[in-house]
């Protein structure tokens, strides 16, 4: 039985292997319909979600399988004081699978080591968020035929954005990839991502200015900055809007430049950059879907 808390728990070529499959899936969704009949998902999120609980609900769903969960703390035996390992071990009496979104770094590693099923990580606080970053790296090998040799920009709230920190940790291992990192100062990429990039002796260069990177950039991934990861509002409100794209702003870049955003979007991309053909945000919700089916078919059949 095997889990997946962590991007880098998969190798490069177990993560080529799932693109492989979610485009053989984009390509004949016909094919694996009922390749889980019989099969239930438990979806347990105690924390708001949209795109990510639908598209593992969706995902289950067009495999044939059925689902069950909730879509909040309040409405669990959380409420009550029920420990994350005791909802664990209930649930993998009546799952065959779990996904967990929780507030609290490293919950879902504690459902994995009890649940007794596998557990996928579908987001802990600020510290990673796995099957958004194989939405990411497949919508990115769509749109610009590689992974490689690519240089991607990572604009926005860089210190508590998990999925940043899990893009960061997936891309760093592929060949030839250059990371640019733009942020305020206050909302830089934290000690221990700088860390592992400096231990792979990953490209990268910090900039306050999405300007001036703008020109070179193969890949942009915008980020909101989450106001449920600040203590103080004043200092929330006095950053939140530091970056906003427009079509102003997209005049330098490549034509061939991929907009990636994981969504929710607040004002950090105008709606107006929505019509260009570089906005690749509403494909990556597409393409979550099919990136997650691959990934329930891997750990089922495991």
């Amino acid at each position: 039985m095997r889990s997946l808390i962590d991007i880098q728990e998969l190798a490069p070529g177990e993560i080529d292997a799932l693109i492989a499959s979610a485009e053989d899936i984009i390509a004949d969704p016909a094919k694996y319909s009922q390749r889980c009949r019989g099969k239930r998902l438990a979806t347990l999120f105690y924390e708001p979600s949209t795109r990510t609980r639908l598209s593992f609900e969706a995902a289950m769903l067009d495999l044939g399988g059925s689902v069950i969960g909730f879509s909040e703390a309040a409405s669990s035996s959380a409420s009550k004081g029920e420990s994350v390992a005791d909802t664990a071990r209930t649930v993998g009496c009546l799952a065959d699978i779990i996904a967990m979104r929780h507030p609290k770094e490293g919950a879902p590693l504690v459902a994995a080591m009890n649940a007794g099923v596998p557990v996928i990580n579908a987001g802990d606080g600020g510290h990673n968020h796995p099957t958004q970053t194989l939405a990411d790296l497949l919508t990115i090998k769509r749109e610009k035929g590689r992974l490689s040799g690519l240089t991607v920009g990572c604009c926005g709230d860089l210190k508590f954005g998990r999925t940043v920190h899990s893009l960061l940790a997936a891309m760093s291992r592929y060949e030839d990839v250059r990371f640019v990192l733009i942020s305020p100062e206050e909302l830089r990429i934290p000690e221990s991502v700088r860390s592992m990039l400096d231990a792979r002796n990953a490209s990268y260069r910090e900039t306050d200015s999405l300007e001036e990177a703008m020109p070179g950039l193969d890949v942009l991934y915008m980020t909101r900055v989450q106001r449920e990861r600040f203590i103080s509002d004043a200092d929330y409100a006095r950053l939140k809007d530091t970056y906003i794209l427009t079509p102003e702003k997209l005049e330098s870049a490549k034509k061939d430049l991929a907009v990636l955003h994981p969504l929710p979007r607040v004002n950090e991309i105008s709606p107006a950059v929505d019509a260009d053909p570089r906005a690749c945000y509403f494909k990556q919700v597409r393409n979550g879907k099919f990136v997650r089916m691959a990934l329930i078919l891997k750990l089922l059949e495991a």
